[in-house]
């Protein structure tokens, strides 16, 4: 990966020490100065400023080509089911909206923050997700009408579907980056809420196993095989 390998010239630390805390940080709910304590006691004394330019230099990188070799692959599919749902996330005590597309596995396709909820910024939303990911055969929404006031603009409001625990898969996609969010005692700024977000979602969709619904063998091969996946990525 040649950009990745240009952005490691500039640091002195290797290669394998700033993925590991770009990967623990952005994965885990951890703090900065969490990570710094887990590699002090490995021998590994790295200040957490460092770790800040680190996860901001380098993590939007494998974020990127983690999301491009997806991209390519969701393209491949024909038949497939999107999801969408909004959450409140305050920002220096204002409300914004966290919008969310999840497909039919419940990965993460797409992250956006707007300040409104209206038709305007569901609109934005939503051509930013299909131009990335391609048309769904359906579009599964809650009872948000700004949803349907954007669909017809885009002119695929007849495959709207809405139900009660139908949009179980993005409601529940928003469960990991809460408890991310309360590990950071939640942003500042928009732009920086903008950026974590895209960076961890692809980040939980590289590393998610589904290990609730597999058996141990095949989550232990799923995950190693995402960590050697990851490791060729960041190498």
């Amino acid at each position: 990966m040649s950009k990745s390998d240009n952005s490691f010239r500039y640091f002195n630390s290797s290669p394998e020490v700033i993925c590991l805390v770009v990967m623990l940080y952005v994965r885990f709910p951890l703090s900065l100065r969490n990570v710094e304590d887990l590699l002090f006691e490995r021998g590994i004394d790295i200040c957490h400023e460092t770790m800040r330019l680190w996860w901001n230099r380098l993590g939007p990188i494998f974020a990127a080509d983690i999301r491009r070799q997806r991209v390519s692959r969701m393209r491949g599919f024909r038949q497939w089911r999107c999801h969408l749902d909004e959450v409140f996330v305050n920002i220096n005590g204002k409300r914004h909206y966290l919008w969310r597309a999840v497909d039919h596995e419940g990965e993460i396709l797409e992250s956006y923050v707007t300040k409104k909820r209206d038709k305007s910024a569901a609109l934005a939303f939503m051509k930013r997700a299909l131009k990335r990911h391609g048309k769904a055969e359906t579009i599964v929404t809650d009872g948000l009408r700004s949803y349907p006031a954007a669909m017809r603009d885009l002119g695929n409001v007849d495959r709207r579907n809405m139900g009660r625990w139908l949009n179980n898969r993005a409601e529940n996609s928003h469960l990991p980056f809460q408890r991310r969010e309360r590990a950071m005692l939640r942003f500042r700024q928009m732009k920086t809420l903008q950026k974590f977000v895209s960076v961890h979602a692809s980040f939980y969709n590289h590393f998610n196993s589904e290990r609730h619904i597999v058996d141990r063998q095949t989550y232990k091969t799923q995950r190693s095989a995402a960590l050697a996946e990851w490791q060729n990525l960041a190498a």
